[in-house]
This record gives C-alpha cells, structure tokens and sequence, in this order.
C-alpha cells in the first residue's frame, strides 16, 4: 500500500456520484481535503474548476502525489476510483481474472444503475410536467436493474465477490431507492447486501460527508435551472 503524506483534494458535492469517492477515500483511510462544489449554485462551471474536470461534473481530485511523485488531477468518479485502488492496493484486485470482474459491475454502475436511477429521479421528482412515459420508462428500468442486481447477489456477498470499488459505486444509487420508486422488499438479495454495504463504518462517514449542505432540490427552483439547463457554452 501506498503512503500518502499530502492530503488528496476532493472536488465533492454530497450526491449519489460524490459519495462514491468520500466512501472509498475513508475506506482507505488516507488524507484528504473537501473541496465543495456547489453544483446547484453553478460552482462547476468556475474555470478553475474546468481546468480539473472538463466535464463540469463532480466529483474530481487532485493527488498531489501522484505518479513518480508528480500531482494529477482525475474525474470521472469510476476513473478516480480505479486510480485510487491502483495506487492503495486496496478494494481494486490485482489480478487480471478478479479486476475483470470488478470492472464489469463498475462499469454496468456508470453506464446503466446511475444514469438511469438518474432519469427516473429526474421525471419522478424535478420534471416541470409529469410526463407518464418518462416515469415508467426510467422507474421500469431501475427495476430491471435492481433485478439484475438481486440475482447477481443470490449467492455472493458482493458484486464481484470480495467487496470492492464495484460496490462504493453502486450503493449511493440504492439510498434513495423510494424516490426511484422502488421496494428493496420485492429484492431480498439486494436488500441484504445494501444493509451490509451500509453498515460499514467509512460507507457511513462516506455518506454523511457536508450532509447538511445539501438542499431540497425538489423545491429549489434556483438550482433546478443550473442543472437542468445546461447547454454547450
């Protein structure tokens, strides 16, 4: 394992895709430092901030000391999370059978799990007019997802066997699985692993990390228009 001497900056605003890096950083147990971006007032789009991330998404880092010693800033939170698990040796396995294997269920998490957790959190809740079809699209495919998830679990702890980065990425999009419209009841498989998952003390820190600053983005209209209103610019 790594030593790390300078704390590595966090780029972080409290969702689904922050808590991801929050959770594996205080699994690792290595310095850190929180920098908010307050992605509801615009903060993402600071240059400052688009120097690290072009994307204007947190989360981000920047690991003053990075390869051969020299500082490197990361986004894209599966990214961080494999750069992170290369670097520590830790929840990322070496060999290339296992990493495989960690790899598909991080990547079903980023192209599939949170995406669509993402629409059906968008039209449930944010849209300015209940459109039906956009609600049970999206609330029909996190349910084939939580599906696929449930039979995956049926006889593993884990998705990918040891409890891995697979697993810091998909159990932020369960938390709010009731406003995604689902019952973690009608996926036993699933339920056990998310309270397992939830009940590991830096999966906690990891999710309380600036809790209070989140906002009812339900009911800020404010922030609904920066982030539901972005175009190129």
């Amino acid at each position: 394992m790594a030593d790390q001497t300078k704390p590595i900056e966090l780029y972080y605003w409290p969702t689904p895709n922050g808590w991801k890096i929050s959770i594996m950083l205080e699994e690792l147990g290595v310095p850190y430092e929180v920098k908010l971006i307050n992605i509801g007032k615009g903060e993402q789009f600071e240059p400052s901030f688009l120097k690290i991330a072009p994307n204007n998404r947190m989360p981000a880092i920047i690991d003053p000391e990075g390869p051969d010693g020299e500082p490197i800033s990361i986004f894209e939170s599966g990214a961080i999370l494999q750069y992170l698990g290369r670097k520590f040796g830790r929840f990322y396995p070496t060999d290339e059978r296992s990493r495989v294997e960690v790899d598909q269920w991080l990547f079903w998490q980023m192209g599939g799990l949170g995406p669509m957790a993402g629409q059906a959190h968008h039209f449930r809740q944010y849209a300015p007019e209940k459109i039906e079809y956009g609600i049970n699209r999206y609330t029909n495919e996190v349910n084939r997802l939580y599906g696929v998830m449930n039979k995956r679990l049926a006889d593993r702890d884990f998705l990918a066997g040891e409890y891995s980065i697979a697993d810091m990425a998909s159990v932020g999009w369960v938390k709010p699985y009731r406003n995604q419209g689902q019952d973690l009841e009608d996926f036993p498989n699933l339920k056990r692993w998310f309270e397992a998952v939830n009940e590991r003390p830096a999966v906690q820190r990891g999710l309380a990390l600036a809790a209070d600053a989140r906002s009812n983005l339900a009911e800020d209209k404010e922030a609904q228009k920066v982030l539901f209103g972005q175009k190129a610019r």
